[in-house]
């Protein structure tokens, strides 16, 4: 965040009058000589090193914790960005927006974090506590199964998380257990040592991608009003009505019809299934040509 994207965010002037206006963590940091362009603290846009708040092991710049806003603390700022994310979408997330949420100034916000990019990744890793943990004593096609269809509901959850996974480094607390998880799956599958990070990224690369786009045609039907079934069937409609598209539409509906599925989200969950069970196929017939003992 910018200079100027903070002070933007800032209370109003009649606010300011009221009540003196603490500065932020980055600011104090500022004045007491680490600069903006070198402490672990400082903007993201003016430090690239700074690349994670979990990485950032500075102290906070006011030493009395009692003058901080009553109330607050990060479990609070990050619940509360976490259910604005939910509600509005990444676009429309701000510092303003959520200190209107919590009922308290925007700069009083910088008493727990320095940036809004370390909002979005305190929020971005406390989802992944929505993943439960896959079974102990289960096979490891169960368990991999568990956590991919895990990890595609909290896409679908939470939309905004797509974009995130990507800029972020992901490796908060419950992001590396989930991270450690998957692993531990992989492992027990007997793959060489070589071969895991490929089958990794074969399953959740797959699992990403579909699970955001069944998160964004779900809130795409949300917004409009109509259910899934409601949407597909106004949107193919409008597909056949075009002559010059029949031959596609024709070969799509063979498909479809020996798929079968009654609803959209029945249709969806056969595909995920098999390409699931495509992908577990594969592992095995890897495993099995290197004789690497499965666990």
């Amino acid at each position: 965040m910018s200079e100027s994207d903070r002070e933007s965010d800032r209370v109003s002037e009649s606010d300011r009058e009221s009540e003196p206006e603490p500065e932020s963590r980055a600011g104090a940091r500022a004045r007491a000589g680490t600069g903006a362009g070198t402490g672990a603290g400082a903007d993201r846009a003016n430090n690239a090193a700074r690349t994670s708040v979990w990485l950032d092991r500075q102290t906070p710049s006011r030493s009395r914790r009692s003058e901080s806003p009553a109330g607050l603390d990060r479990n609070r700022i990050t619940d509360a960005s976490v259910r604005l994310l939910d509600a509005d979408g990444l676009a429309k997330f701000s510092m303003r927006r959520l200190a209107a949420e919590l009922d308290v100034t925007a700069m009083s916000l910088y008493w727990y974090v320095d940036t809004k990019d370390d909002l979005l990744e305190l929020a971005l890793d406390s989802v992944y506590a929505e993943i439960a943990p896959p079974r102990e004593d289960a096979d490891w096609r169960d368990r991999l199964r568990d956590l991919a269809r895990s990890y595609r509901e909290l896409l679908v959850r939470h939309i905004w998380i797509s974009p995130l996974a990507g800029t972020f480094l992901n490796i908060g607390p419950n992001s590396m257990l989930f991270s450690y998880a998957v692993q531990d799956v992989v492992r027990a599958t007997g793959l060489p040592l070589e071969r895991q990070t490929g089958a990794l990224s074969a399953v959740f690369q797959f699992v990403y991608g579909f699970g955001t786009v069944e998160g964004h045609f779900k809130a795409r039907c949300d917004a409009t009003g109509l259910t899934q079934d409601e949407y597909h069937q106004q949107a193919m409609g409008t597909i056949r009505a075009q002559p010059h598209m029949r031959q596609i539409t024709e070969a799509s509906d063979e498909l479809m019809a020996a798929r079968g599925g009654d609803t959209v989200e029945e249709m969806r969950e056969r595909d995920f299934v098999y390409a699931l069970d495509l992908l577990v196929a594969g592992i095995e017939a890897v495993r099995d040509r290197t004789g690497s003992p499965a666990r």
